[in-house]
């Protein structure tokens, strides 16, 4: 005959210790308990107070599991802040070095523009001096 009580669903894939540890709190509450799955027993699953103690029991686990995944999860998000803040701290150094560059070249840039100024002047200078001479000749 089947027992009217369900084991705990599972996930699929590989078991946890905390699907384990879930199962086997099943399979003691069901050994522990002769009325769950006996004979001719309709639906029955003992007195009121056993089956709160068992529903406390499967509450308190519950709650062990979620905090054990909160703890994890916590743990994940404070690995993840790390990573972050470490990339953030690469790249501003990357930034700052880019930055620096920049403007090593803008103030080349202009000492070429001034430079290129200044010969395109005496150049020009130049040409008016042979034109006057060509002139003079």
């Amino acid at each position: 005959m089947l027992c009217h009580q369900e084991p705990p669903p599972l996930e699929t894939g590989p078991f946890t210790l905390d699907d384990l540890e879930e199962l086997l709190s099943f399979l003691n509450s069901v050994a522990a308990d002769p009325n769950s799955c006996s004979e001719g027993s309709n639906r029955s699953t003992g007195s009121e107070d056993e089956r709160k103690r068992r529903r406390m029991i499967s509450n308190r686990e519950s709650a062990r599991r979620s905090r054990w995944r909160k703890k994890q999860h916590l743990e994940e998000l404070t690995e993840q802040l790390d990573r972050f803040t470490a990339e953030n701290r690469e790249l501003k150094n990357q930034l700052y070095q880019v930055m620096n560059q920049c403007h090593l070249v803008m103030m080349e840039n202009q000492r070429l523009r001034s430079e290129c100024a200044d010969l395109t002047s005496r150049l020009s200078h130049l040409y008016r001096t042979m034109k006057l001479q060509q002139l003079q000749y």
